[in-house]
C-alpha cells in the first residue's frame, strides 16, 4: 500500500509542475504566473477541488503519442471566492502552449456541465496557443463543444474569461459568448488573425498589441470590459466582480453586511447641478455619494464613457447602475453607448439585479456618421433590453431628458417601477431655444419674441411638473435625499413579481 501511495505522490507533483521548471521560468519571466499559482490567487485559501489531473491526449500522430503530460494543459475544478462556490478552468501555457486539444475540451466541458448542474458560475483562465495544430478536425471540434456549452449556460450562471495570454482564431469566441471579458496590460491579446496573416492578406502592417491587445479591446473595439496592469491586479478584481453577483438565474444576489446609514442624508447634492444647463458636471459624484461606503465597481470604463455602467450596493444589496456622464459628449447616447448599455441591462435582468438609471441625457448624438453606423438599430438595443426587463427598476432624472432619449432611459412608459425627478430636471421633446425656434418660426426675425418665447417654454418645460401631473414621474424629490429615497424604492420592489408572455425567444435588434 505505501508503494503505491508513493506513486500517487509521485504522479501528482508531477502534474502540477506541468511543462516542466523551465518553461515555468519562462513563464514568470514574461511576467506571468502559472496557470496553478492563478488559481492559488483567485481562490479561497485551501478550497480547491482539481478534476481530472492526470487526463492526457490520445493523439499519436507527428510523435504526439510520446509527448504526454498529465493534464494536457489546462487544470479543472471548483473552488469558493469568499466563501461562495465557483466553477473553473485555467489553461496551462507551459504543456502544448496551452493549446486545446479534444481531451482538453473534454476536461474544460466537464466542468461547465457541472457548473450548470450545480448551479455555479464559470470562470475560464485563458491562455492559449489555440487549436492544437497535430490533432486537426478533433481540435476544432473540441472548441465547438465548449461555444456550445457558452451559450447554454448564458442566463443561467454568470460566465467570466479572463485573458492572460494569447487567445487567437478561433479561442476567442467562447470568452465573446461569456458575461464578461477582462484583460491584461501587455501581456494578453485576442484577435481573430494574427499580424502575419493581416499583413499576407490585405498588406496592412500592424504589432500584435494595436491588433489585438488590451488597450485596443477596452477602448475601440468593447470586446473587453477592463484591462489590468498584472495577472495579479486581474484575478483580485474578479474576485471582487463575483462578490456582487449571484451564483446562477435562480438564486438571489448576495447580501453583505453594509455600514453606512441608508437615511443618510447628502447636502452636498443640492449644488450637484450648475446654474447654466449647458455646463456639465461628474455623474461620478452622484452615484459614489449614494451607494454604501461609496462602492462602485464600474464596468466598461474606457469604452463609450458618454454612459457609465457597474454596480453599487444599496442596503447591502448589489444595484446595477446605467448613468448619462454629462462630462462626455454631454451625455448623449451614440452607437457605442446604446450597446453597451443595452447589454449591460440585459445581463442585469438576466440574474435578477435590481437596475438603477441616472438620466441626463440630451438627446442621441446627430451626424451622418451615426445613421451610417446604425444608430437607429443600436439605440433600439437599449430600448428594447429596458422595455423586456422584469427586474426592479427605479429611475431618477437629473437634468435633461429630451426626445427620444427620455423613453429609452428606463422611462415610465417602459414599465420603470418608479420613476423620480430633481427640481433641476427638463422633460421636454428638446431644448428651449431649438423648440422655439420652430413653434415661432414667424418671429425668428424678432429677437425679443423670440426670448420671451423661449422664456415661455422654459417655464412650461424646465422643471418636471408637467410630467409628474402626468403621472410619468411618481416624485420630485430633494437631491440631498435622494440615497434615502433609492434604498426605499428598492426596499419597495424586493418582492416583485412580472412575466413577459410566452415566447421560444425574442427577435431584438442584434
Amino acid at each position: 500500500m505505501q508503494k503505491v501511495i508513493q506513486e500517487l505522490v509521485h504522479r501528482r507533483t508531477s502534474a502540477q509542475m506541468g511543462g516542466g521548471q523551465r518553461r515555468i521560468d519562462a513563464q514568470h519571466q514574461k511576467g506571468k504566473l502559472t496557470a496553478r499559482e492563478r488559481i492559488e490567487v483567485l481562490l479561497d485559501e485551501d478550497s480547491f477541488e482539481e478534476f481530472d489531473m492526470f487526463k492526457t491526449h490520445r493523439c499519436s500522430e507527428f510523435g504526439m503519442d510520446e509527448q504526454k503530460i498529465a493534464g494536457d494543459g489546462v487544470i479543472t475544478g471548483w473552488g469558493t471566492i469568499n466563501g461562495r462556490m465557483v466553477y473553473l478552468y485555467s489553461q496551462d501555457f507551459t504543456v502544448f502552449g496551452g493549446s486545446l486539444s479534444e481531451t482538453h475540451s473534454q476536461k474544460i466541458c466537464k466542468i461547465m456541465d457541472m457548473a450548470v448542474q450545480n448551479g455555479a458560475p464559470i470562470i475560464g483562465l485563458n491562455d492559449s496557443g489555440g487549436a492544437r495544430i497535430q490533432e486537426g478536425v478533433d481540435s476544432l471540434g473540441g472548441y465547438a463543444e465548449v461555444f456550445k456549452r457558452n451559450a447554454l449556460a448564458s442566463g443561467v450562471v454568470p460566465q467570466i474569461s479572463v485573458i492572460m495570454g494569447p487567445c487567437a482564431g478561433g479561442a476567442v469566441y467562447s470568452p465573446a459568448m461569456t458575461d464578461f471579458i477582462f484583460m491584461v496590460k501587455d501581456t494578453s491579446y485576442m484577435f481573430v488573425t494574427g499580424p502575419d496573416v493581416v499583413k499576407t492578406v490585405t498588406n496592412e502592417i500592424i504589432s500584435a498589441e494595436d491588433l489585438g491587445g488590451a488597450e485596443t479591446h477596452t477602448k475601440k473595439s468593447s470586446v473587453a470590459d477592463a484591462a489590468f496592469e498584472n495577472d495579479l491586479e486581474a484575478l483580485r478584481q474578479v474576485r471582487r466582480l463575483v462578490d456582487f453577483l449571484p451564483l446562477n438565474n435562480k438564486d438571489k444576489p448576495p447580501l453583505r453586511p453594509f455600514f453606512d446609514d441608508p437615511q443618510r442624508i447628502e447636502h452636498s447634492l443640492d449644488t450637484l447641478i450648475p446654474e447654466n444647463p449647458n455646463q456639465p458636471y461628474d455623474m461620478y459624484e452622484l452615484i459614489e455619494k449614494i451607494s454604501d461606503e461609496g462602492d462602485f465597481y464600474e464596468i466598461q470604463e474606457k469604452h463609450a464613457a458618454n454612459i457609465i455602467t457597474g454596480f453599487i450596493r444599496l442596503e447591502g444589496r448589489p444595484i446595477g447602475v446605467v448613468a448619462n456622464q454629462p462630462n462626455v459628449l454631454a451625455g448623449c447616447l451614440d452607437i457605442d453607448a446604446s450597446k453597451k448599455a443595452a447589454r449591460f441591462v440585459r445581463f442585469c435582468d438576466c440574474f435578477d439585479i435590481p437596475v438603477l438609471t441616472l438620466v441626463d441625457v440630451p438627446g442621441f448624438l446627430p451626424g451622418s456618421a451615426q445613421e451610417y453606423g446604425g444608430i437607429i438599430k443600436h439605440g433600439a438595443k437599449l430600448l428594447f433590453a429596458y422595455a423586456e426587463a422584469t427586474i426592479p427598476k427605479v429611475t431618477l432624472i437629473t437634468r435633461k431628458a429630451y426626445g427620444g432619449a427620455y423613453d429609452v432611459m428606463s422611462s415610465k412608459h417602459l414599465r420603470g417601477d418608479l420613476n423620480y425627478a430633481w427640481p433641476s430636471a427638463q422633460i421636454a421633446v428638446m431644448g428651449a431655444k431649438g423648440a422655439t425656434e420652430i413653434i415661432h418660426r414667424a418671429d425668428r426675425h424678432d429677437p425679443e419674441k423670440l426670448a420671451q418665447h423661449t422664456r415661455d417654454y422654459e417655464e412650461r418645460f424646465s422643471n418636471p411638473f408637467v410630467a409628474a401631473e402626468r403621472g410619468f414621474i411618481d416624485d420630485v424629490i430633494q437631491p440631498r435625499s435622494t440615497r434615502k429615497r433609492l434604498c426605499r424604492a428598492f426596499a419597495s420592489l424586493r418582492n416583485k413579481q412580472q412575466e413577459n408572455p410566452w415566447k421560444k425567444h425574442n427577435n431584438m435588434p442584434l
